[in-house]
């Protein structure tokens, strides 16, 4: 197993609070025709979730992301993931935690 791979095991295993609960909605009925994977490797980088059949990755932001050298990483990131045919959406932890019915919008219209 490569390294990659390890990394996003160990992701799965320690999820953010955020993360085991918008995996658990993902993966109820809203959304049961539509594959998510979480914490999968991509190019060099792990995204939080995708759905390959959508080409749709979402992103799951804590504050450290607010941060300069993590901002720029971020959008490199994202360039990469964009250049390669996927739609990124990022939502900020506070999203998950207070607006979980913003966030279904937004992907729901990006599911469409």
């Amino acid at each position: 197993m490569d390294r990659l791979t390890e990394n996003a095991k160990l992701l799965r295993k320690n999820s953010t609070p955020q993360e085991e609960k918008l995996w658990n909605l993902l993966r109820t009925k809203k959304y049961k025709n539509l594959k998510f994977k979480r914490q999968q490797p991509i190019g060099k980088y792990i995204v939080d979730f995708v759905c390959r059949e959508k080409w749709l990755i979402i992103e799951l932001d804590g504050g450290q992301h607010n941060e300069e050298k993590n901002i720029i990483y971020d959008d490199e990131r994202t360039k990469y993931l964009e250049s390669i045919g996927f739609k990124v959406v990022r939502f900020w932890n506070n999203d998950i935690d207070n607006n979980i019915e913003g966030v279904f919008e937004v992907i729901d219209k990006m599911t469409q």
